[in-house]
């Protein structure tokens, strides 16, 4: 019976795994097609989001047939429950990534000159993002740890661009359509830290037992 549980968890990781890459995958196209202006490359992550939402639901049945049919210990318990949990942020980045997509369609094309600032942004976020998920595969607390430290620095960068597209408003008011659309990707961005935060969290839960929710 343990064996056959040890299986079952051994492909819930594996699932879980192959979301977050899905995740990473969608959060750098989205920041290649805005940092390019390709609205080819922006369609292609909304076409992929169905794919996030169907092995969120995978998990999720996966992780009930494991509570209800087997009897897992504590230690059980915390990974699955930190996986309902991680798979819930994880689906949210790929909705974003999803939101910065349709952003980019929208602008055909027009990249962010004279933000570069939210380039740099895009790079902290995809760190985070791959660190969550790294910390998750090697079981690596420090990795979380330094995931979670990472916020301050996506949470500085969206301050400093906040700043920034007030200054482009009031220099051109005329494009302040665009200056907002820029604060909204800004905003998606920092969103998905929150997200990767969370999971990382959620990693130093199923591993230690503690969180600060918890």
């Amino acid at each position: 019976m343990r064996n056959r549980f040890d299986e079952q968890l051994f492909e819930l990781n594996r699932e879980i795994i192959e979301m977050g890459a899905m995740c990473e995958e969608a959060i750098s196209a989205a920041s290649g097609a805005l940092l390019a202006g390709n609205v080819e490359l922006a369609g292609k992550v909304k076409a992929n989001g169905p794919a996030i939402d169907q092995i969120e639901r995978d998990i999720e049945s996966r992780c009930v047939k494991l509570l209800l049919h087997q009897q897992p210990v504590a230690r059980d318990l915390r990974q699955i429950s930190a996986a309902l949990k991680m798979i819930t942020d994880m689906e949210r980045i790929g909705d974003q990534a999803e939101d910065i997509a349709e952003i980019v369609t929208f602008l055909e094309g027009r990249t962010m000159e004279g933000m570069a600032l939210i380039g740099e942004m895009a790079r902290a976020t995809i760190e985070m993002v791959t660190g969550s998920v790294d910390a998750f595969v090697k079981k690596d607390v420090e990795m979380a740890n330094w995931v979670i430290a990472q916020d301050d620095v996506v949470d500085d960068y969206f301050s400093r661009i906040k700043c920034d597209i007030i200054s482009m408003i009031a220099e051109n008011p005329a494009d302040g359509e665009f200056a907002l659309d820029l604060l909204m990707i800004a905003k998606y961005f920092e969103r998905i830290g929150d997200h990767a935060t969370n999971i990382a969290e959620w990693v130093i839960y199923s591993i230690t037992g503690m969180h600060k929710e918890v």
